[in-house]
């Protein structure tokens, strides 16, 4: 496996930089490394300005807030000259909106990728890694299909990447626990108001889970250990909504309202068809791309020390997993998040 990769006199960008996942990106690599320029893409302008007042440009001077939607490719152009690593995280995640507003969800995910990857190879961007989701493996709503789109888009662009060297890989995890818009935030705020009874769409669903913190380490992973042409998924802990809610409150208990349009009652990360070209490398597993330009049998080689192949008929499900959180193990989860 590769060193960890080194952010000094590197200029990184990262899509979305202003969602839960690009501020915890943001505050990490300010924090622990020494980028040359550092730059927040995203689309509104009060939540980079609410974002400056915690982290401002006087004070980080590597710091830049870039205005622009990776819908707009010409911006997007311009926002990656002298780009060494891009961190896409830009995406239109709500399952109901993307289910009722599909254009919208097609526009971002998809066009939206296909305008980072052309932007990427243009300016000879050397990395980039795409967050994707669990919703991206076999997906039943219009979201998670809009993500697995984008997957294969960023793993088929190595090939068009040619002369100018950019490599793509994809990182693919689970519940982000406490981001903005996930069911943590809001129980919480429904216990903070008196609410004892929380809503639950089905009394069987299962999540994996993951908190952001260990969202971005897992992205620093990928792009140090990346070759291009990887999906990464991470080893997480499976939870029950039900055990969730106890967790959260001594006193509060549930009630089942019904599964949304597109909600899937588990979850997969590695669908069966997919393990045939997965490996198992220890804390997460690496999905091979299928294409005549992966060397199997020299990344096998390299990584023999540390991986190995799945079993066959190896699927990677958060009902049928081997880690669970419950009890004093999920109220400390939920606690660091």
């Amino acid at each position: 496996m590769s060193d960890p990769i080194d952010f000094t006199d590197k200029s990184v960008l990262v899509t979305g930089g202003t969602g839960s996942f690009g501020h915890r990106f943001v505050e990490t690599l300010l924090r622990d490394h020494a980028p040359r320029r550092l730059v927040v893409f995203s689309r509104d302008e009060l939540k980079q300005f609410e974002m400056a007042q915690v982290l401002p440009e006087a004070r980080h001077p590597c710091l830049r807030y870039f205005v622009g939607d990776v819908r707009d490719r010409d911006r997007l152009m311009r926002a990656c000259a002298g780009v060494d690593i891009i961190v896409h995280a830009a995406a239109m995640k709500q399952i109901p909106a993307a289910e009722y507003n599909p254009t919208e969800c097609i526009a971002t995910n998809i066009i939206g990728a296909q305008n980072v990857i052309d932007a990427a190879i243009a300016n000879d961007v050397k990395r980039v890694v795409a967050l994707s989701t669990d919703k991206a493996a076999n997906p039943i709503n219009l979201y998670g299909a809009t993500k697995l789109c984008s997957d294969k888009l960023f793993v088929a662009a190595n090939n068009l990447a040619g002369t100018h060297y950019t490599r793509f890989s994809v990182v693919r995890y689970g519940n982000v626990m406490g981001s903005r818009g996930s069911v943590l935030p809001f129980f919480r705020g429904m216990i903070a108001d008196g609410t004892r009874i929380l809503p639950i769409t089905h009394a069987k669903m299962t999540r994996f889970v993951i908190t952001l913190d260990q969202g971005v380490a897992f992205v620093l992973m990928a792009l140090g250990d990346m070759h291009g042409g990887e999906v990464f998924v991470p080893k997480l802990p499976s939870i029950r909504m039900t055990d969730l809610v106890t967790a959260l409150h001594p006193d509060a208990t549930y009630e089942v309202v019904g599964m949304r349009p597109g909600e899937k009652l588990h979850e997969v990360m590695i669908p069966l068809e997919e393990s045939r070209h997965c490996v198992d490398a220890g804390e997460h597993y690496i999905l091979q791309p299928a294409f005549h330009w992966w060397n199997v049998a020299e990344f096998l080689a390299e990584i023999a020390t540390t991986a190995h192949p799945v079993e066959t008929q190896f699927e990677y499900s958060s009902v049928d997993n081997d880690w669970w959180l419950t009890g004093d193990e999920l109220q400390a989860f939920v606690a660091a998040c």
